[in-house]
């Protein structure tokens, strides 16, 4: 089970597009900032908070290379928040599956009335 400051994270993260292209883009392969940046219709400072985002998120990794930072995602990251996903589902169906029961038990005794 994931923490819920983490999952906090990862959601908010997730939530804006921009930053969804980043992380699908960096999980292809590793990128510069500075080739990112160009990608966008934003400046390059909005595309480093972007990133700065993914990465407190734990999403995506940085590192330098010389003067250059270099992204990449991290594909466990990215399952944690598909587990975290199948778990809610989980949840959900759990809940639908009682509902299911209480329909079926109140339609018997209909029934047999």
């Amino acid at each position: 089970m994931i923490d819920e400051s983490r999952a906090d994270a990862l959601f908010h993260a997730l939530a804006d597009r921009t930053r969804r292209d980043i992380l699908r883009r960096v999980l292809a392969g590793e990128h510069s900032i500075s080739e990112l940046a160009v990608k966008y219709d934003v400046s390059f400072a909005a595309v480093q908070k972007h990133v700065a985002v993914l990465e407190k998120s734990g999403l995506l990794i940085k590192r330098r290379r010389g003067r250059e930072q270099l992204a990449s995602g991290d594909v466990a990251a990215v399952r944690s928040v598909a587990a975290l996903l199948t778990e809610l589902e989980q949840v959900w169906r759990g809940r639908i599956a009682r509902i299911d029961d209480l329909i079926a038990a109140d339609n018997n005794e209909n029934k047999e009335n």
